[in-house]
């Protein structure tokens, strides 16, 4: 069971440990989201699972509960040492945990195919976008079930248009397809984040669309400068090769338009054509 609320104040006054702000350390302590995040993702004892900064191991131990295999990194040595002491020993052969930076091991050492794992975890915010953006240059999972704050969730979603579409968006949803995911409220932390929180459900397309380094320091150029005419930009960093008129023509647009306009299939195409 997850633990409850002074639970988890008992925990960490035992362990001598104050949640540190900067690695974002707010512990679940609500149950029923735990519960949600495992029928989101739809975990069964067959799946190989990551999660990303597993803490005191509420997320953890559900997990490692259904018979799956868990691979996790744990930046804090004395939460890593806690779970190595507590969790290790319960689960022999099916816990494998490392310390480390998420950012630098985004599936936490684990390695195989596309769609070969699945991604249940409560990101801290100051890795969110970096740890996504790593993710989707390796093997893809086959599902994600993320909790995140609310103002990255929302980036990660927006549709061309908004002010928060931006190159994230477009690389994680030519990977991934939305499905309905769930909010959370922030009392179910300890300690309360001053936010809202947000389970990301994502499922891995069929045919995903990766972007090479090349086109995502493109897409990146063009939402610096999102007031900018798009057109202007892409003159000054694509060679005379590249058709990006008739890309943009192909989908009823001109060199007038501004970045967070453009359509994803569109920035597909424009990729494509950098990276052919």
């Amino acid at each position: 069971m997850p633990l409850s609320p002074s639970a988890t104040r008992e925990t960490l006054a035992r362990l001598g440990h104050a949640p540190k702000r900067f690695l974002g350390q707010n512990f679940l302590v609500d149950g029923n989201i735990v519960r949600k995040s495992l029928a989101l993702a739809e975990v069964t004892a067959a799946d190989t699972l990551i999660e990303i900064g597993p803490g005191l191991g509420t997320l953890t131990s559900a997990l490692l509960e259904t018979g799956a295999e868990v691979w996790a990194v744990e930046k804090d040595r004395a939460l890593h040492a806690h779970l190595t002491a507590e969790l290790a020993p319960r689960f022999p052969g099916r816990f494998h945990l490392m310390e480390g930076d998420a950012v630098e091991l985004p599936l936490a050492g684990w390695t195989g195919p596309d769609g070969g794992c699945k991604v249940v975890a409560n990101l801290p915010y100051a890795i969110a976008t970096p740890w996504m953006d790593a993710v989707l240059s390796g093997p893809l999972p086959s599902r994600m079930v993320l909790m995140l704050q609310q103002e990255a969730a929302q980036r990660y979603l927006a549709e061309p248009g908004s002010k928060s579409f931006g190159a994230i968006s477009i690389f994680l949803r030519s990977a991934f397809e939305v499905f309905p995911g769930h909010d959370v409220a922030a009392a179910c932390f300890h300690p309360r984040p001053d936010v809202e929180s947000h389970l990301l459900n994502l499922r891995l397309r069929a045919a995903p669309v990766r972007f090479p380094a090349p086109a995502k320091a493109l897409l990146r150029a063009c939402f610096q400068q999102r007031r900018k005419q798009l057109g202007a930009i892409l003159r000054q960093r694509l060679p005379a090769t590249v058709p990006w008129r008739e890309i943009l023509a192909a989908h009823g647009l001109d060199e007038r338009v501004r970045a967070e306009q453009v359509p994803i299939p569109c920035w597909q195409a424009l990729a494509a054509a950098v990276n052919p």
